[in-house]
């Protein structure tokens, strides 16, 4: 019998009406064998849009994916993965320092599935102020060169109201990317938009990669490989030492 595979999808900020989009996203791209657990945080801001967001919503990410590992580990079993389910790679880095799974974030798994699937790149993300993180993002991940991003000036929040007019405007960015930017393929740029990927690949007939799914199949295969994250160097264990005021019960 095949023994099932439990993945973790943390939604960085509070709202859980994203995490339940998000969730039923990731378990449609899910094996049958890969339980998906999705979650987000008890603290923190209602959607990140920003850098003072990203910065405020770690520590309830960490939080997060400390207890829930605690949990696996005290039934008797471990996580496969986990997934950060933020466009900007929310605290990846910190998650993993603290986690015994491999960690992937939606950003670095889209842009490097976009990679395999055509020359050039276009990112629709939500707001302009998110457009340098993401160009950074880019850069790191080493497709700056044939990576454009483009924002639909949409509030996170408003991809679950269809009156909000949210989904014409990421189409339209969408044709501009196709049309002006030469992009190949195209890159959802907020979890948010995970449910949107099959019908905007219908419509304009070109690969339109959401993260989540293409994170979540990721996780699955470094399992499949047995492969975990190095914990020599930086991503090592943090080191014990003291926190204070709000943060204490952060100490390694």
């Amino acid at each position: 019998m095949t023994v099932p595979r439990d993945v973790l999808v943390v939604n960085p900020n509070t709202t859980a009406s994203m995490t339940d989009r998000i969730g039923a996203a990731a378990r449609a791209a899910a094996a049958p064998t890969t339980r998906v657990l999705a979650v987000n945080p008890s603290m923190g801001p209602a959607s990140i849009e920003g850098y003072y967001d990203e910065a405020l919503a770690v520590p309830g990410l960490l939080d997060t994916i400390i207890r829930h590992e605690r949990a696996a580990r005290d039934q008797g079993g471990a996580l496969a993965g986990i997934v950060i389910a933020c466009f900007d790679d929310v605290g990846l880095d910190a998650a993993r320092c603290v986690a015994d799974a491999p960690v992937v974030g939606i950003c670095e798994a889209a842009m490097q599935t976009a990679g395999l699937l055509g020359g050039s790149m276009g990112v629709v993300t939500t707001l302009n102020r998110s457009v340098p993180a993401l160009e950074r993002l880019a850069q790191r991940y080493g497709v700056a060169d044939r990576c454009t991003v483009r924002a639909a000036e949409v509030p996170v929040l408003a991809l679950e109201d269809p009156a909000s007019g949210a989904l014409d405007r990421m189409r339209a960015v969408i044709a501009r990317l196709l049309d002006e930017d030469g992009a190949e393929c195209i890159v959802l740029g907020c979890a948010g938009m995970a449910d949107l990927a099959r019908s905007l690949r219908q419509e304009f007939g070109v690969p339109v990669v959401d993260g989540v799914s293409a994170a979540v199949t990721l996780v699955e295969g470094l399992a499949t490989l047995g492969l975990r994250t190095s914990k020599r160097g930086g991503y090592a264990a943090p080191l014990p030492k003291a926190y204070t005021g709000v943060l204490a019960g952060f100490a390694p």
